[in-house]
């Protein structure tokens, strides 16, 4: 008997599964990263691209994430993200020292701009992007990444940020995957 496309499809989706877990890791270099389902089992390999189809190239470590999962002969891999929360310690940090001075109504009522990442270095934590149409820099720190449940950002990356003047020059005091803040901006 011969499968035809639809039946392939329907066997395909027979063995998907909704699944909620936490980030174990994600290495956006290496192009894959893995999560910690909460029934418990073996990890999850969450590949770049599956992240990218959700909007993002990078997750931070301990978000909790919920996705659908597809059983291969090579272990489970999540074929679609359909959430990413970010972890209550991440988001109950102590401000930045640089925003710490700054009103929290001002940050949140800051705009989201376009930009790109010029530069990012993990090890150091921090880089440099820019607004688009704009040649000044704007200061990239990996805890603001962080907050915004990412875990790097590279060159040429496209991002939305809020900009605030901080102690040092401009920097961003909150970041977004591009196509995550349009979503974001049509919701």
């Amino acid at each position: 008997m011969r499968l035809t496309e639809t039946d392939h499809v329907k066997h395909e989706t027979e063995h998907l599964r909704t699944l909620t877990g936490a980030v174990k890791w994600f290495d956006p270099v290496r192009g894959f990263g893995f999560i910690v389902a909460e029934e418990g089992g073996s990890d999850i390999l969450l590949h770049m691209n599956v992240l990218r189809n959700y909007g993002q190239s990078s997750v931070a470590e301990a978000a909790i994430i919920e996705v659908t999962v597809q059983d291969t002969t090579r272990g489970a891999q999540a074929v679609e993200v359909l959430s990413i929360t970010l972890p209550e310690e991440q988001a109950s940090h102590a401000p930045l020292e640089d925003v710490a001075h700054m009103d929290p109504v001002a940050v949140a009522q800051a705009p989201l701009q376009p930009g790109r990442v010029k530069w990012f270095d993990k090890g150091k934590g921090f880089g440099f992007a820019n607004v688009f149409g704009r040649s000044d820099d704007v200061f990239l720190h990996i805890d603001v990444l962080r907050r915004s449940g990412l875990s790097d950002a590279q060159p040429g990356e496209a991002l939305a940020m809020k900009v605030i003047d901080g102690t040092r020059g401009q920097m961003a005091a909150e970041v977004h995957a591009w196509e995550a803040a349009l979503v974001k901006d049509l919701a």
